[in-house]
C-alpha cells in the first residue's frame, strides 16, 4: 500500500512541475498583452464609474451648456444619436 501511495505522490510531484513549467510557458506569451488589457481595465472601469455617477456627467454637461452653450448643442445632439444607435443594436442583437 505504501508503494503505491509513494508512487501516487512522486506522480503528483512530476504532474505539478509540469503545469508550473506550462503556466510559466504562456505567461510569457502574454506578458505582451499586459499593458493593452490593463488600459482596456482602465477604461472599463471609467466607463462603469461614469454610468454610475449620473450626477457627475450631468453637472459637467451644464457646466459645458453654461459656457458655451453652441458646443454643449452638438455635444447633445451627438450624445442623443449615439443613445439611438446603441438602443438600436441592442435591439438587434
Amino acid at each position: 500500500m505504501s508503494q503505491s501511495l509513494e508512487t501516487l505522490l512522486a506522480r503528483q510531484r512530476v504532474l505539478q512541475a509540469q503545469a508550473a513549467k506550462e503556466r510559466q510557458e504562456i505567461s510569457s506569451h502574454f506578458t505582451v498583452l499586459k499593458k493593452p488589457f490593463s488600459w482596456a481595465d482602465k477604461g472599463l472601469e471609467a466607463v462603469q464609474f461614469i454610468k454610475s455617477s449620473p450626477i457627475l456627467w450631468t453637472s459637467a454637461f451644464a457646466v459645458l451648456a453654461h459656457f458655451k452653450p453652441k458646443l454643449a448643442s452638438k455635444v447633445l445632439a451627438l450624445g442623443w444619436g449615439a443613445m439611438k444607435l446603441v438602443k438600436t443594436a441592442k435591439s438587434i442583437l
